[in-house]
């Protein structure tokens, strides 16, 4: 069996300067600059996340981040108020305008909403 030290997660991006940004910036993150031109997200729960370059990057076609909050709405104005939308899966899921599905008001998961990063990883707020 194996018995890890500690367990974490990681994804590729195509510009480690935007992904800083975008991560400790716009999504306020805890980031700081690790070896050889990568980052190192902090996780409110204290996990941490890897974050590399890769030149011929592809962007996830999942969800390689969720974030947690209080007040989904509140969350929604706060990132579309910094550029970033909320609203990438058009007629594909059951979204509102401004991107929320709302699972709670039907007993069928979180309240969640998508986004991109700037290398288009998708990520997700959601209000369980």
């Amino acid at each position: 069996m194996v018995t890890p030290l500690d367990i974490f997660s990681g994804f590729s991006v195509d510009d480690i300067a935007a992904a800083r940004t975008f991560y400790r910036d716009t999504l306020g993150l805890d980031v700081t600059d690790g070896p050889m031109d990568n980052l190192d997200i902090a996780l409110p729960a204290g996990g941490h996340v890897f974050v590399y370059a890769k030149p011929d990057h592809t962007p996830a076609s999942f969800t390689i981040l969720n974030l947690v909050v209080d007040d989904i709405d509140a969350a929604v104005d706060d990132l579309n108020g910094r550029g970033v939308a909320t609203k990438i899966y058009g007629d594909e899921l059951p979204t509102d305008d401004r991107g929320v599905m709302r699972g709670r008001s039907q007993d069928r998961g979180p309240d969640i909403a998508w986004f991109r990063d700037p290398a288009g990883n998708v990520l997700s707020v959601l209000q369980n």
